[in-house]
Formats: C-alpha cells, sequence, structure tokens
C-alpha cells in the first residue's frame, strides 16, 4: 500500500518513503501522525497538504508541525477523514428543536456534507434505494455520530474512501452510504480459525445503579436506573434478590438530567457484556468500520456478533499493519 502526499490543493507531489505512520480511524481524536527523519525531509510537507492510501480510508489533512532536536525527526499531525467529520455539528435550526431530515441516503448525505468542506468531500450521485422520513438527530451531535446513527438505523453504514482523480489533477473524499456486511453468516472466528483469540462472557456485573445528585440527606437527588432483561437500561427493577447487583455512584456537579446521563454511561460500563477480541487481519478479509464479524468459543460456548469499530493502520519500516478493534473491547 502506497501513501501519496498532495499539495494543499490536492494535487499528487510525491509517494511518502522512509517514513513512518499512526492512524486512527476512528477512536480518541480519531487522528493520525506521521514522522519523517530530519535528514529525509523537504518542504514539500505543509499545512493544509493531504496524506492518503488511494481508494482507502487512511488520510487526511496536515494540521500540525513537531520539530524535535533530540529525537532529529519531524512529524505532521492531523485529522482522518472521518475525524474531520466528528469535527462538525449539526445545529438545530432557528426556532426548532432539533435538526430533521428525509428522503434518500446519500441525498442527505450529500446535503449535510458538501456544504461544509469547501469540496473536498464528495457524494456520489448513486442511488441507494433507501428513504427516511422525518428523522431526528440528536441535539448539537457531532455530524459523524449523527450519520452513523442514521445510517445504522436502517442497517448501512458510512463509506469513506479518497479518490486520487486523474494524472496531476486534484483528488477528492468520497463519503456514501453502504449496506453493512454480516460476516457472521460467512465467516465465524474460532479455534477452528487456527488463530488466538479472548473471549469474555460477564454475567456479574452491576444491573442497579443508584446515582447520589446535589442536596444533602433526605433532601439529596436520587436517582435509580435498572438493567432490563434485553440489556437496556431503564427506571423499573427486573434483577431482584441475589441476582441483584448494586453500586452507588456520586455525582453533584450537574443537573438532574445531566446526572442520569451521565449515570447512564457508567452503568454501561459496570454492567454485563461479552467481548471477543482477535487479529482479524491475520484471517486475510478486509471488513470496514460498521461490519460485523461473528466469533465462538467452542470450549466454553460464548459466541456473538460485534461490529468493527475500529482500523489502527500503521507505517513501520515499510511495513504496513492494520489492527482491527472490535466495538466494546
Amino acid at each position: 500500500m502506497v501513501i501519496q502526499l498532495t499539495n494543499p490543493e490536492g494535487r499528487q507531489v510525491k509517494e511518502l518513503q522512509d517514513c513512518s505512520l499512526d492512524m486512527e480511524l476512528n477512536d480518541g481524536e480519531r487522528d493520525f501522525e506521521v514522522t519523517v527523519s530530519a535528514e529525509d525531509y523537504d518542504n514539500s510537507m505543509d499545512y493544509g497538504c493531504r496524506i492518503f492510501a488511494s481508494d482507502t480510508e487512511y488520510g487526511g489533512i496536515l494540521g500540525k508541525l513537531i520539530s524535535s532536536t533530540s529525537d532529529n525527526a519531524i512529524t505532521w499531525q492531523g485529522y482522518t477523514w472521518r475525524g474531520m467529520l466528528a469535527n462538525k455539528v449539526i445545529v438545530p435550526p432557528d426556532g426548532q428543536d432539533y435538526y430533521t431530515v428525509s428522503g434518500e441516503l446519500n441525498a442527505i448525505l450529500r446535503n449535510l456534507i458538501e456544504p461544509r468542506f469547501s469540496g473536498v468531500f464528495i457524494v456520489p450521485d448513486a442511488d441507494t434505494g433507501v428513504t427516511v422520513e422525518n428523522w431526528q438527530f440528536e441535539r448539537f451531535c457531532t455530524l459523524l455520530d449523527g450519520i452513523v446513527k442514521l445510517l445504522k438505523s436502517v442497517g448501512y453504514r458510512i463509506d469513506i474512501r479518497y479518490n486520487e482523480g486523474d494524472p496531476n489533477g486534484v483528488g477528492w473524499v468520497e463519503v456514501q452510504a453502504v449496506p453493512i456486511v454480516d460476516y457472521t453468516s460467512e465467516l465465524e472466528l474460532s479455534q477452528d480459525s487456527r488463530l488466538n483469540f479472548r473471549a469474555t462472557d460477564k454475567r456479574n456485573g452491576v444491573n442497579h445503579l443508584i446515582i447520589g445528585g446535589k442536596g444533602e440527606l433526605q433532601e439529596r437527588n436520587i436517582i435509580h436506573l435498572y438493567v432490563q432483561e434485553d440489556g437496556s437500561i431503564g427506571k423499573t427493577q427486573y434483577y431482584t434478590g441475589i441476582d441483584e447487583v448494586e453500586y452507588f455512584y456520586e455525582n453533584t456537579s450537574t443537573d438532574s438530567a445531566d446526572v442520569e446521563k451521565s449515570g447512564i454511561e457508567k452503568l454501561k460500563e459496570l454492567m454485563d457484556y461479552k467481548s471477543f477480541e482477535m487479529d482479524i487481519e491475520a484471517l486475510g478479509i478486509d471488513v470496514a468500520i460498521g461490519d460485523i464479524v461473528g466469533g465462538r468459543d467452542h470450549i466454553t460456548g460464548i459466541s456473538m456478533g460485534v461490529p468493527v469499530g475500529n482500523i489502527v493502520f500503521t507505517v513501520t519500516d515499510g511495513k504496513v499493519r492494520k489492527e482491527y478493534k472490535l466495538e466494546g473491547t
């Protein structure tokens, strides 16, 4: 896989050789850093330049420069394409509580994305054949979160690829809605794959969270949250007696609505869960963020289907590695 460099206008300049690259597609800041030794560095790298691997999501725009004399290296950092989508906010129109959309999926993406990225992000004219009516985004959610939730609700995911364009021309980031691929029907990661894996099934997690909000003694704001049989979180108790596992969570810093929201996030950290970790790359399949892979431990019987949540892309000494991380692991 070749990593290319463009100028700030998007025209290719050269291949990036003798460099190291570390890129988090969908975790943390969704950013990257590319490092070149001081001896190999030249002025072709500048603010606003793009790096990319053609027809993949691996890329972004240079935005931060670090020069280290102790390391004898120059490092550029920037946001990935997905990270740039996460740096935009969907704001409700004046006089309305929520931003709502209706129509075909790619048409919606086009209206949301293209006006905000100065021609760098393009949504193709492909018609998915899928429409939504009066979809309501959460207030002030990021553009990325809003799009991901919208598409996931109809079994789709966001697909991001860099199109390098014609020779000596300007490239662009192509973004569109594509169906989620569920690989569990054709490929299940297990002992049969002859790869090491780690499967976890926790069933003694917290299922009753008691939140202590503002106030003193009997006047204190107390909120109870309960895990339901299907794993959702509500206000009605399901687990009782010996099956009930309680935890007191103190949060006096915000109002009731925010206390409850943070309590839900806390309970998600403490409740029952399943996780499955394996080196998907070693299987030789090209899965994308949002696609689903399956795992089964034949010894204990643990089985699940889990979406790919993140891909860590690295280049070290000319060797390319992709590390897939599943959601919740």
